[in-house]
This record gives structure tokens, sequence and C-alpha cells, in this order.
């Protein structure tokens, strides 16, 4: 790429017919050339429109979104001089999905996404065009809708798609799916009854193994199924949940924001090598187990280009944010406005009775209007939405619906069961996540594990087991010494483990570990795998489950961890400034955050959030509005919630500011406590607080 050398010689001469005198020269040109992104020397290429004067390593140059054109002369051109693909009218529906990874872009050409020269409606990211290309070689990349090779291939090339001259990599690989040629011929369901073990296969009887039907990659003994003969139906619990979850995949296309942060360096600069089959259209058994690796990301090579693509963008480069995830669930949110009319009394069951009802749409914009039963006039008063739903948040946490003190278990509660608030539950959780609330935090890790793995692949441990009685028993038969000691502990807990199905044949002391696993699994899953399975059904709600289970890792830290304690930094950086400033104001407020930092104020840095937003910690999608604070000629402070602001008391002396920073929000915050309910969106105004001082 570098613009000062050619390739003078033949092939097989010098650095593929770069002669070793021209590259010492160019080094040497290049590193009088200061670079006009990261200003360092060595900056060998420069955009090719003459008038131009900038000069870039290949790296800077990506970061800057700068277009090389890997075929003719290999030019290069700069960020304000790039080729641009022209539409000639704007009749494009709201979104469209990249025809490679299936996820929704805005179908306007920018430099990361990129419309098919000869498919009108096949839109793409750069980023899985970049992958496909290196993968498929130039004998293989073509549209993915019409196949078309010259037209599509000539586009991409000028719009600085490189296509490397050599085969398809799933065609490199010696015997790359020998494996595909063997059947699978062992029992994969949780309790294998086979005494001869998984793999024992024998015909005509009760322990042939029966494949799954949809993929073929699982498989079960007929009597560990109940199953009387090869001809009944059988599906794993992967493709089970695949088909259940299908109705999501047919959901609405909603608009999805552009990803501007992030580069295709590592595509360019370095070539992967999964192996990666061409797709084609098949039977539904085919596509089932396509869907199910997607669901599962396994380790394994990847069968198609859109899982190369999500396993590189789950690389260190392209690791999804939650914020960038949440706002894309967001985008199913419709303008239509759903009020919900909130009991100050009883906010958790007249939110019940409003997500319960059949006009309810989670989809729908969400507006909170606060109503009191001892106002006879019947007055409404406009709530904030994210306090609203952190304070939903709250009850959840410490309602009988979960156990354990910071990580918390699902309760088998039959009346809970009865309503369905397991269900409820799981939606307010998903409402909460893609509206803009607060999240959970107090998942435990087994919980976690059972929602985006499935109970099959999590093991729970002693720390998970609240019953004293229980976990007495498992202490016991973990610390049995001697075979001897491990069979007395088994028969007098005879009744119960013969009641949970966990009583087994003692033969060796290791026997204790299988028998305490099956315990805990009991216990702690099987036992409450209604209560799972309805609180998953609930989280399917806005699509929020199916994120979970293709991006654990990102969502482990918001269901399972608390957020981070506020600094007086980072709650200053997350107001703006609105208005005109007043700068001694501005430098009081910021003493005063120091203040509440230190400890010397009477205040706490999350008071000071729920005065002016309501919620306790920031929400992982971000206020909506962002919070400001605006100076303003007064005595105290006023925090409106629904608009998330803070006005600032223009007062003389800092002392004075203090005292009524202080009074005025933990006075505003032990009012809002003593009602047991959420406050007014304006938490205070000048004239109560004058009153209640008086």
């Amino acid at each position: 790429m570098s613009s000062g050398i050619w390739q003078r010689g033949k092939e097989e001469e010098g650095v593929y017919g770069f002669l070793v005198e021209d590259i010492r020269k160019e080094v040497n040109r290049a590193s009088k050339l200061k670079c006009t992104v990261c200003k360092k020397n060595g900056a060998s290429i420069g955009c090719v429109v003459p008038q131009c004067k900038r000069s870039y390593h290949l790296p800077c140059g990506l970061q800057k979104e700068c277009i090389f054109q890997f075929t003719g002369n290999f030019a290069s051109f700069c960020w304000k001089h790039r080729p641009v693909q022209v539409i000639t009218s704007n009749k494009y529906r709201d979104t469209f999905q990249c025809t490679i990874c299936l996820e929704y872009i805005e179908p306007i050409p920018t430099y990361n996404i990129l419309l098919s020269p000869c498919c009108k409606n096949a839109w793409f990211h750069r980023d899985c065009l970049q992958v496909q290309a290196i993968n498929a070689g130039v004998y293989f990349f073509r549209c993915t809708l019409c196949n078309n090779t010259d037209i599509f291939q000539k586009e991409m090339l000028r719009m600085g798609i490189h296509i490397p001259e050599k085969d398809a990599s799933w065609e490199l690989e010696e015997n790359a799916y020998q494996e595909l040629l063997q059947s699978h011929d062992r029992c994969d369901v949780r309790r294998c009854h086979c005494k001869k073990g998984r793999d024992y296969n024998e015909p005509n009887s009760k322990w042939e193994v029966k494949r799954c039907q949809c993929c073929g990659s699982s498989g079960t003994h007929l009597a560990c199924s109940t199953l009387q003969s090869l001809e009944q139906n059988w599906e794993c619990l992967d493709c089970r949940r695949i088909t259940y979850n299908s109705d999501f995949r047919k959901a609405p296309k909603h608009p999805l924001a552009n990803s501007t942060n992030v580069t295709v360096t590592d595509c360019l600069l370095e070539e992967s090598s999964p192996k990666l089959p061409r797709q084609s259209a098949g039977a539904q058994h085919k596509e089932l187990l396509r869907l199910k690796q997607e669901v599962q990301l396994s380790s394994t090579p990847c069968p198609s280009i859109k899982e190369s693509c999500l396993t590189q963008r789950q690389g260190s480069k392209f690791r999804r944010d939650i914020s960038t995830i949440l706002l894309e669930l967001g985008f199913q949110i419709k303008k239509k406005a759903k009020r919900l009319h909130i009991n100050k009394a009883n906010v958790w069951r007249s939110t019940l009775e409003q997500f319960q009802s059949q006009k309810f749409n989670p989809s729908y914009t969400i507006e909170v209007m606060y109503v009191s039963e001892n106002d006879n006039l019947g007055r409404e008063h406009p709530g904030s939405k994210q306090e609203f739903l952190s304070h939903l948040m709250q009850y959840l946490e410490t309602s009988s619906l979960f156990e354990g003190s910071l990580s918390k278990n699902l309760t088998l509660n039959s009346q809970a069961l009865k309503e369905n608030l397991y269900y409820e539950a799981g939606k307010m959780v998903a409402i909460s996540l893609v509206h803009g609330g607060t999240s959970p935090g107090f998942f435990s890790e087994t919980l976690f594990n059972c929602l985006a793995y499935g109970p099959e692949n999590t093991l729970p441990s002693l720390a998970d087991v609240l019953d004293f009685d229980v976990a007495q028993i498992i202490i016991k038969i973990n610390t049995a010494a001697t075979i001897n000691s491990l069979k007395s502990v088994v028969n007098e807990c005879s009744s119960y483990l013969e009641f949970i199905g966990c009583l087994r044949l003692i033969t060796s002391l290791n026997d204790k570990y299988t028998l305490v696993k099956d315990i805990l699994f009991y216990h702690v899953i099987q036992r409450v795998q209604i209560p799972l399975e309805s609180f998953k059904q609930g989280l399917k709600t806005l699509g929020v489950l199916e994120k979970i289970q293709t991006y654990p890792e990102v969502f482990y830290n918001i269901l399972c961890r608390k957020p981070e304690t506020l600094s007086a930094k980072s709650l200053s950086d997350l107001f703006t400034v609105h208005g005109l400033p007043d700068v001694q104001t501005l430098r009081f407020w910021k003493s005063y955050l120091q203040a509440v930092e230190d400890g010397t104020s009477a205040t706490t840095m999350e008071d000071i959030l729920v005065f002016t937003t309501g919620c306790r910690s920031v929400p992982p999608a971000g206020f909506k509005p962002p919070p400001s604070i605006e100076c303003l000629h007064m005595d105290f402070p006023v925090g409106n919630k629904c608009s998330n602001s803070l006005a600032l008391p223009i007062i003389n002396t800092y002392k004075k500011f203090q005292e009524n920073m202080d009074l005025t929000i933990k006075d505003t915050l032990r009012l809002e406590k003593e009602e047991g309910s959420p406050s007014l969106p304006w938490t205070l105004n000048v004239s109560s607080n004058e009153e209640m001082l008086l």
C-alpha cells in the first residue's frame, strides 16, 4: 500500500516482486513522513487525490476509516476523499438485515454499511463482508442473494474489501467433513439409566440409541426417554427450545444503531482460518442444527459464515457492549404509549394488574401515572419511568420469589405458582432492561447459568442450599472418610434420598461425590424446575432471554453483580450543565461531591442520584434523558425525576450551600421512605420546603 514503491521485479524476485533496494528506499522516505493520525513517523501511505497531503500508517488509516483498494495500483483514499456508494432514491424501509450475520441495520450507505451493486435489497456490515471474503477467497466470494461474482467483486474491491487470491478455506482442509459421515450413537440425556454406560447401543432392544429427529447430533436410549420404539418422535432439549423460540425470530424488523466504533484492522492484517462450508437451502433439521450451534456458541469449527462473524465479533475487538445490546432491543419499542396507573399505596399489586391486563403490550412506550386511594378527586400525577422500574427491581430482590442473602436463587412458592408470579417476575426484569430501567444484580451464578446455558449444564454448589437440614446431609456425605461411614450416613438419610430419587447403591467411597452432585442438582434446580421454566418464559419478553444466551458474559455483569459505587468524578461526569452556568455554584457543586465522597456530608452519592433520577444506580442502558444540572436563584435544590434534572441553588457561601443540599436531599428521601412509595416527579419545590423549615 506504500505510495512510493512499485512492483518492478518478477513475482519470484525480492519480496513478491518488490525489490529489496526499492523497499529500503521506501523505508527511508517514510521515516521522514509524519502520520496525520498518530503524529509518529513512518507514514508511508498517502491519499491518491493530488490536492490531499495526508499520510498515515495502515492501522491508523483503518482506524480513521480510510479505504484501501486491494486491486490495480493499490490506491489509498483518506477519510475525506474515500469513494462512497450512492443510492438513487431513499425508498428503503426502516430496517434491513445484514444478509450475512442477520443483525438489523439502517439502510444508509456508510463506511461500515455497504450495499450490494447487483441486489438492491442486500445490505452488509463491512466487517461481515471482510470475514466472508477472507474465508471464501476470490473463487467463492459472491453476492449472498443472487450469487453474482463479477459485478459484486468489482464493487467490493472499489469499496476496500480485500479478496485474497486463494481457494476457500473450507476446501483446503483435508477430510474437513469426515465426521459428518459418522452417525451419533450415544445417550445424551441428563440421567442415563443404562448400567453399561452412555456409549452402549444394542439394536432391537430398549438400549438402542434413538437420535434427535431435528439435528441428529444428540441421542437417547429408548428406555432413558420412555420410548416404546424407534418410530416414536424424539427431540433433544436444544431443538425443543429453538422450536419454541422460533416466534421470536419472526418478530417485526426494527432499526439497529450503526456501530461506528468497530474496525476491521484484524480482518485486513491477519487472515482467520475457521472452517467455513458453503450454505445451501436444506431441510428443517439442517436449519435447526445451525440455530442450535448458534445458540450454544460452541468452540467447535463454525459451520457457517454467519457464525464465523458472530464468533469474531465476540473476540476482544468485537465484544458487544451491554448498552449497545439493550439499545438494539429498545428499537422494538413503539411510539404508541401505554399509560400505567400505579397506586402509590401498593405499587407491586397495581403493577401486576397492569402487566397482566390483556391490553398491556411490553413493546409500547411506558408512561407512569401515580394515583392515590385517599384522593377522592381521582387526580393523577406523572411519575418517572426509570424510578418506577427501579422500585420494581428492589421489590423483586426482597420478595418471596427469591431466596439468599446477596446472590439469590428461585424459591418454590405454591401461591406464587398459582398466581403465575414467576412468569411476571421474568417479564418485569426483561421490561426493566429494555425500557431503560435498572438491572437486578442479585442473581446467583447458578441461576444465571440455568438461564444462559440450561439446567443440564449447570453445577450448583453448597452455597446455593439454604435449608439447614439438607445442607447438613450434604456435609455429612461429603466428609465421610470411609465406605462404612458413607453407608451409615446414606442409611440414616435413606427416606429423604428415596423421596428425591437420589438413593443409590454404595460400592465405593467415590460414590459420595456423585451422590452429593445429585442432591445439589435436585434441591437447587430440579425442585424449582417449574418456577424456573415460568421465569424463563417471562424473560423471553422482548427477546431478552435469547440475548442472554447469545452474550452470557456480558449479561452476567448486570444480572449477578451490583453496579460499582459512584465516585465524585463519575457522578460529576454523569451530569451536563444546562442554561447559564454560575461559576461559583458549579465550584460549590464539585466541592460538595468531594465532601460526600470523603464522608463529611450527611448525604451519599446514592442519595443524590435518587433525589435527581429516582434510581440508586446508573441503568445499563444509561439515563434517558441524560442527567443535567442548572444554576437558579433559589435557596434549595430541586430534583425533577421525569427530566433527570437537578437545579442547584445560587448561594453566596459554600457552608450554606452544603447545609441546604444536605437538608433538602435527606428530608425528601425520608419523606418518601415514610410514604413507602415513589414521590411525585418534582421531589421538592421551594415553597413546600420553606413551609417545612418554618
